[in-house]
């Protein structure tokens, strides 16, 4: 059947060359390059649920007294958005499912670009003529962070109020720009006018969908045109590639890919929950903490925050707030070095030839290493953005965590550098060595 559609289309298509050239568009067969797939599939089931949630979901600020069904909550005072996010997880037949699967999809949705973007980083496929769509891919990470962030904050619950708050301080500490920028997202002072809840809203559901479909369209766009980069091996050149082509054996191989990342995703909403907003309550300012952390992809902001030294520095006849450095100059930093490290390397090597072929991490030792280095001085962070519920926990105290990882995050890089550097070096040498017996 699904043949003889493909036929029927080639017809009325009149046999062009688009319709022959998809069907025979070859893909290389390497597992590591699922991971761009399973962030495409987790968007479209993100997409699905959301639909489904838009049906259900007020968000509106305007305060009611809860009579649901409830009971620890009944005539306690919420917005309307945390009391419509309660009915639909506790009174709606599919409403928890759908919740907790489209914040699982958002979960892996991340990480799985994170890895993709890792795996492109450390073989080396975003050199010439890639530059742009690695662009492309940092942008969607960029996007995809702040899509997160503003469907976490929607429901009006304690977690959600509590990082909007730490959201609109690093807002605020941004020198000159800070103070008209807080006041356009937020309509005013936190916790905002009475259009913020219409913007967050729209800005969740409309505006960054669309934009990380379209970013997903030009990617893949970009993809076709230069051709998928491939591993080195038998038959494989800088002008070919050696694979699956799209009918039968690929598009097979990925709808199967697609069934079951949405299955586990399914199971996962189903199964562990997540999210629990009927046991943290309605947000309120006078209750700073619960014990719920953050998502995931949060942890690295977080933990920022908290190991920047207590020092607000004078410059240009501004203050500039102690946020800024951990929630706003620390990840400009990082997105900044990741966009312009094609031209970093290629000033560093002098390579500015075109690359179709990948890189394994062993034959770039210096890239390998600095980003070994670089993920490690993100991940320092990342691990004080728990050091309250190590503390809480394993009653390690709280300050001197603090102090532990502030070292830590002077040293490790340079300790990972060196020693990814003398590994990959040795495991090069290998199999040079290897290579030269075959030959011999």
């Amino acid at each position: 059947m699904i043949v003889r559609g493909l036929k029927a289309v080639d017809r009325r298509a009149g046999g062009t060359h688009p319709v022959r050239f998809a069907m025979r568009y070859v893909f290389p067969d390497h597992w590591s390059f699922m991971w761009g797939e399973i962030a495409l599939y987790c968007f479209i089931v993100l997409v699905a649920t959301g639909v489904y949630l838009t049906f259900w979901f007020d968000p509106s600020r305007h305060q009611v007294v809860y009579q649901g069904s409830y009971a620890p909550l009944r005539g306690a005072e919420m917005s309307q958005a945390y009391r419509s996010t309660v009915d639909l997880s506790l009174d709606n037949p599919f409403g928890l499912l759908m919740r907790q699967t489209h914040h699982w999809a958002a979960l892996v949705f991340l990480a799985a670009i994170v890895l993709h973007l890792m795996r492109i980083f450390f073989t080396g496929a975003f050199r010439r003529p890639r530059e742009l769509n690695w662009l492309i891919g940092l942008v969607m990470l960029m996007t995809a962070l702040l899509e997160g962030f503003a469907g976490y904050s929607l429901p009006d619950d304690l977690p959600s109020g509590m990082g909007l708050a730490i959201a609109y301080a690093v807002v605020l500490s941004i020198p000159v720009l800070g103070g008209p920028l807080g006041y356009l997202f937020w309509d005013g002072a936190f916790p905002g006018g009475n259009a913020f809840e219409s913007r967050l809203y729209t800005v969740h559901v409309l505006a960054i969908p669309a934009l990380i479909g379209a970013l997903i369209a030009v990617h893949l766009a970009f993809v076709v045109m230069l051709r998928h980069t491939q591993f080195r091996g038998p038959h494989r050149t800088e002008r070919n590639v050696v694979g699956s082509p799209m009918w039968p054996g690929y598009a097979l191989r990925s709808l199967s890919l697609f069934l079951g990342v949405a299955a586990v995703l399914l199971l996962l909403g189903g199964l562990v929950q997540i999210n629990p907003i009927w046991q943290y309550g309605p947000y309120e300012p006078a209750i700073a903490t619960n014990g719920a952390q953050p998502d995931w992809y949060l942890g690295w902001l977080i933990g920022a925050l908290r190991m920047m030294p207590n020092w607000e520095p004078n410059a240009f006849g501004y203050s500039i707030p102690n946020p800024f450095f951990g929630g706003a100059a620390f990840p400009a930093l990082a997105f900044g070095v990741l966009f312009a490290w094609p031209w970093i390397e290629r000033f560093a090597t002098g390579d500015g030839a075109e690359h179709h072929l990948l890189d394994r991490p062993y034959d770039a030792p210096w890239r390998t290493a600095f980003g070994a280095a670089f993920f490690t001085w993100v991940l320092v962070p990342f691990v004080a953005g728990s050091s309250d519920r190590v503390f809480v926990g394993l009653d390690i105290p709280y300050e001197g965590q603090i102090l532990v990882l502030r070292l830590l995050w002077l040293l490790l890089p340079a300790v990972a550098f060196g020693l990814t550097l003398h590994w990959m070096r040795g495991v090069r040498r290998r199999e040079a060595t290897r290579a030269q017996q075959a030959a011999s």
